[in-house]
């Protein structure tokens, strides 16, 4: 046993291959010049940046990622903070506050000059931060120092300026001065300086557990406490807002979904059809535009209670009549109207028909399934139920007149037959279960 967990812990550690520390410290303080080859570098990847954000091209944004010299001012604050070399830590601070205003400068001309000023998908995605970014740029950044400190660096440095993507939230900020849209600038700033504070933590971690030697030897522990303390603090400070943005997010991808289903499920109503719909899960508001006859207020509070169903009642509905069609519209008055009214009318007609066809065809094919899926849950609540039968019928009396009632049926098969208790149980569930205030239940001994 101590052998297996002796040769686990060598497997995991990082001691052996980890590089002379006098080599370390070099190649990061190389890193965190922008002078000569590291500058003319930034202004490169500056410009692709800017470029491929523009023209929407991830190809070219990746590029960017990849020779931005972002990373080596970044890790070495961590360095610096870890090992308590404070001039490398102001050092590290002033070149990297030169780089970032030189980012935003250039991309802010760039944008400003540029005839292209669409907001495309790739510019959209730097706008709003939430904690999945925070947990790939702390694990991004704990690559990086890996790597850093390792003897074999291998390709680990390339693939972390692509996870963390420095670049682009910095040319998003400009694009976000440049055409005054504050809310690109404060999004995409705070997606940069969530990436910086998370890989500079990342990079204190790093170096504390491979116990880089100490540069300032006087420094008391109260000293190192407290700004482990400070550290940890802005941390959580930065990460907060990344929180709730994460959250939101998540509650906006809910209510799109509950959304899609709702929409689908009005699609059509009394003769109308859904001509076109616009979900906004940011204002939690749901725009219906319909073609049909039209819709009464009645009509329209209708569909609009049916959103409960859907988990959707703090929605608010707008719905709007888009094309009017007379579905017994005479040949006296088609003859009046111009070819075109004519033809749209009656391609409303045939489209509305259409959709009728398509929603009784998939409210029939569901049918099918809905035994499966209650054969699935019923049976881990009552595994004595070997097979499952689901219809709907219709039920006829002859009182003064005919009377028609639609019912649902379901035969549930046994090898013994349950006692009356948990039929009544069963019974209660599927009720429940379908919504549905009366079911046709049968129970039946299997032949096998």
């Amino acid at each position: 046993m101590y052998t297996t967990i002796r040769k686990l812990v060598t497997y995991i550690s990082l001691q052996k291959q980890t590089e002379d520390f006098d080599e370390i410290h070099q190649s990061i303080v190389q890193a965190i010049s922008f002078k000569g080859i590291n500058l003319w570098i930034l202004v490169f990847a500056i410009i692709i940046a800017s470029v491929g954000l523009n023209t929407n091209s991830t190809a070219v944004i990746i590029g960017a990622m990849l020779i931005s010299p972002l990373m080596g001012p970044i890790n070495g604050m961590g360095y610096s903070i870890a090992t308590h070399d404070f001039d490398l830590l102001r050092q590290s601070l002033k070149n990297f506050g030169f780089a970032v205003l030189a980012s935003l400068i250039a991309s802010t001309i760039y944008f400003t000059i540029t005839p292209v000023r669409t907001a495309h998908s790739e510019l959209l995605a730097r706008t709003s931060p939430t904690i999945y970014d925070v947990l790939i740029a702390l694990f991004g950044g704990l690559a990086g120092i890996i790597a850093i400190s390792s003897k074999q660096k291998g390709n680990v440095i390339p693939g972390v300026a692509i996870a963390t993507a420095l670049m682009p939230p910095l040319c998003t900020a400009g694009y976000g001065l440049a055409t005054f849209q504050f809310s690109f600038f404060y999004g995409a700033f705070y997606l940069f300086t969530i990436n910086t504070a998370c890989i500079a933590y990342a990079s204190v971690l790093i170096s504390q557990m491979l116990k880089f030697p100490i540069r300032d030897i006087n420094l008391s522990e109260t000293r190192k406490k407290r700004i482990n303390q400070g550290l940890s603090i802005v941390l959580i400070i930065i990460i907060l807002p990344s929180v709730y943005l994460g959250y939101k997010m998540s509650q906006n991808e809910k209510f799109k979904a509950n959304a899609e289903k709702y929409t689908r499920h009005i699609g059509i109503y009394k003769g109308n059809y859904l001509l076109n719909n616009e979900i906004s899960a940011n204002k939690k508001e749901i725009d219906l535009i319909y073609g049909g006859s039209s819709l009464t207020e009645e009509d329209k509070k209708a569909i609009t209670e049916q959103a409960s169903l859907f988990s959707l009642d703090d929605a608010e509905i707008t719905i709007k009549q888009g094309m009017t069609i007379d579905k017994d519209i005479t040949k006296e008055r088609l003859q009046t109207q111009s070819e075109e009214e004519r033809l749209r009318q009656e391609i409303a007609l045939q489209n509305l028909e259409l959709a009728s066809y398509k929603q009784k065809k998939d409210s029939i094919e569901r049918v099918y399934f809905i035994g499966k899926q209650l054969l699935t849950e019923l049976t881990p609540l009552f595994p004595q139920i070997e097979s499952c039968s689901y219809s709907e019928a219709y039920i006829y009396t002859q009182k003064d007149t005919l009377i028609r009632t639609k019912t649902t049926v379901l035969m549930l098969n046994y090898k013994h037959i349950p006692p009356k208790s948990d039929q009544e149980k069963i019974k209660n569930w599927l009720m429940r279960r379908l919504n549905k205030k009366e079911v046709e239940v049968y129970f039946n001994r299997s032949n096998s």
